[in-house]
């Protein structure tokens, strides 16, 4: 061992690159685990907060009036009592009553409960750019709460090996997450293969399925080379850009809605990411940059789709759309490129867009969306704009959804 120390040091003893990277990532690493034991006691469970009878109205189109008379006559789920004595709701009592009043009125079944049905495809949704900084995993996170507020049943796949996405949903990927226990598991080319359904976890928020992430998730793209050199990519599991479609027919009919949050690369992963989507939303942060590199973004993905052409896949989506993230309006240099970035592609870019905002920051130091956060832990307006902002972001890709099955 000492031998080995010595030989990380140069001649004047000073600490070599290696050495300092494995010794500061192990130091980050503690730290984090450090944090989150504060912030999440080992025994403890991420929770979600209460809702308001005025916000569960809004969420499931049942009257305040109509709550109120309903907990009075005690049917439905019995809510709590907060300090002020106003009736909340978990989102665990939200969806009894989207069945409740789904049994009551079987006519108006899909307003309360808005799950697909029959002949209603599952919507694989991909949240990808490989520029780092573009707001995949807040988009990512977003769109999977506001679906499960909504009545949908969501899951959420971390293909990313920086694990932010499963972070957010209370897994810290170096403890919580072992061996085998991500998408890897289910996509593999060996005998320790696993079925998709063996490594999907429940969430604390209810309606949200999670693949977790973490480094391991790489080992795929250092897998499917050495496959396709030996024998073609295909076996057990299907060719390497097929996989993980097939790996999530084995559960379509338990969800109506799968979000991939990608890696910031063109791999293997993304690959069979962009296969499997029946939508792709490209985030992109409105700088030059970042344009730019987006630009290299969009040639290599048309250079890869062409070579997927080519060996007999059929990309069937069934929208692409872009999204302005970390926008600031009142930034001239930021309007001139979405100005620009509209000019070019028009309705192909969302006309809502996702605004940089204090209180999307503080909720993700936090761990947390802007759904979760509790009133008065940012300022109210600051919230309100937040909020209004990205609500108004994934109800176009909702819209989208909707269009997608047929509804009107």
């Amino acid at each position: 061992m000492a031998l080995r120390d010595d030989l990380r040091r140069d001649t004047a003893g000073q600490e070599d690159a290696a050495a300092k990277i494995m010794r500061h990532a192990g130091m980050l690493s503690n730290q984090l685990q450090q944090l989150r034991a504060r912030m999440y006691p080992p025994k403890a469970e991420k929770n979600l907060r209460f809702f308001l009878t005025n916000e569960v109205s809004k969420l499931t189109s049942i009257p305040d009036s109509t709550l109120k008379l309903l907990s009075i006559e005690g049917r439905g789920p019995v809510p709590s009592r907060l300090e002020n004595n106003h009736r909340a709701y978990t989102l665990n009592q939200i969806n009894e009553l989207r069945n409740f009043f789904a049994e009551q009125k079987p006519a108006e079944a899909q307003r309360f409960l808005p799950h697909r049905r029959g002949g209603e495809h599952l919507q694989v949704l991909a949240i990808s750019n490989f520029k780092g900084g573009s707001a995949k995993t807040t988009t990512s996170v977003h769109l999977a709460h506001f679906l499960a507020l909504h009545g949908y049943r969501v899951l959420a796949i971390d293909l990313d090996p920086q694990a932010s996405l499963s972070a957010m949903f209370g897994a810290q990927p170096e403890v919580d997450v072992g061996p085998n226990e991500t998408i890897y598991a289910a996509l593999r080319y060996d005998e320790q293969r696993r079925p998709i359904r063996d490594i999907i976890r429940k969430t604390y928020f209810d309606g949200i399925d999670l693949i977790p992430g973490n480094l391991e998730v790489m080992e795929y793209e250092h897998d499917t080379p050495r496959v396709l050199a030996q024998r073609g990519g295909g076996g057990s599991g299907g060719i390497f850009f097929e996989r993980l479609k097939m790996a999530l027919l084995e559960v379509e009919a338990d969800y109506d809605v799968v979000v991939l949050d990608t890696p910031p690369s063109l791999g293997f992963l993304t690959l069979g990411a962009i296969y499997a989507a029946t939508g792709m939303i490209v985030t992109v942060h409105p700088a030059m940059l970042d344009v730019a590199s987006m630009s290299q973004f969009l040639l290599m993905m048309g250079d890869l789709i062409q070579v997927l052409n080519e060996n007999g896949a059929e990309l069937s989506q069934d929208f692409f759309r872009y999204l302005i993230t970390r926008h600031d309006p009142n930034d001239q240099p930021q309007s001139q490129v979405v100005a620009m970035l509209r000019h070019l592609f028009g309705s192909d870019v969302l006309l809502a867009t996702a605004v940089e905002s204090t209180a999307v920051e503080a909720a993700g130091l936090a761990k947390r969306s802007l759904y979760e956060l509790e009133i008065g832990q940012v300022g109210r307006d600051t919230h309100r704009r937040a909020r209004e902002a990205m609500d108004a972001v994934n109800e176009s890709i909702l819209d989208l959804v909707r269009d997608s099955w047929g509804r009107t």
